[in-house]
């Protein structure tokens, strides 16, 4: 009887053994997948913040290419303005599939460009010096040409459109770099931050190409 207690008590400890082995094998699987799992930036991330606010910006700048492709018959102004349609176009797509990828919504009713606060890329002359994007009384962020400013696009053509154009649209691309800097300083998503790069990098040359047909004209 003895015997039989003993035998019984070893194939219970063994048992057991297993049981135990095979939890700590299960907590193993369960902690490397949710350390393996993608951790997507949050609500209010300057990830998040940077492609809801670009994408309005960038959207602009798309109509204003399109208005002006038909309102002047200049192959050179017509070529840039298609070239920043398509790419700014494009880069929206990009934008709104991040956020789609994140589970986040398109728009979160935060106050616009506050997510660039502390980055040093910013246009201080409305807040002090914070370090946040300064949106004018009318509500837009900077480099945002007014509803009546779009309406003279419309209505001007010619060397007159041109013009209009090509001033809106520097001070447009000015902004959307700083905008496009501060996103390379602050985010953590490394797709994020090479396209703000790019960004950066190619409305920096536009200006310029932009500054030299304007003195032009």
């Amino acid at each position: 009887m003895t015997l039989n207690l003993e035998a019984w008590q070893k194939r219970a400890l063994l048992v057991l053994g297993l049981i135990a082995v095979a939890g700590l094998f299960a907590l193993a699987f369960t902690a490397g997948r949710v350390a393996a799992a993608p951790q997507h930036p949050g609500n209010s991330s300057p990830d998040a913040g940077f492609a809801r606010d670009m994408q309005v910006h960038h959207s602009q700048a798309v109509e204003m290419s399109r208005i002006v492709r038909d309102q002047t018959d200049d192959v050179v102004i017509r070529t840039i303005a298609y070239d920043i349609a398509m790419t700014q176009q494009h880069q929206v797509g990009q934008m709104y599939a991040w956020l789609e990828e994140w589970g986040l919504p398109q728009s979160d009713g935060a106050e616009r460009m506050a997510w660039m606060s502390g980055s040093g890329h910013a246009h201080t002359e409305n807040d002090g010096g914070s370090g946040s994007g300064a949106i004018g009384a009318d509500g837009l962020m900077p480099g945002m040409a007014t509803d009546e400013e779009l309406a003279q696009l419309a209505e001007a053509t010619g060397e007159d459109a041109e013009r209009i154009y090509l001033e809106l649209m520097i001070d447009h691309h000015e902004a959307g770099a700083e905008m496009a800097l501060a996103a390379v300083d602050l985010v953590q998503e490394p797709d994020v931050r090479e396209l703000a790069r790019k960004m950066a990098e190619g409305q920096t040359v536009e200006i310029a190409e932009m500054e030299k047909l304007l003195a032009q004209l």
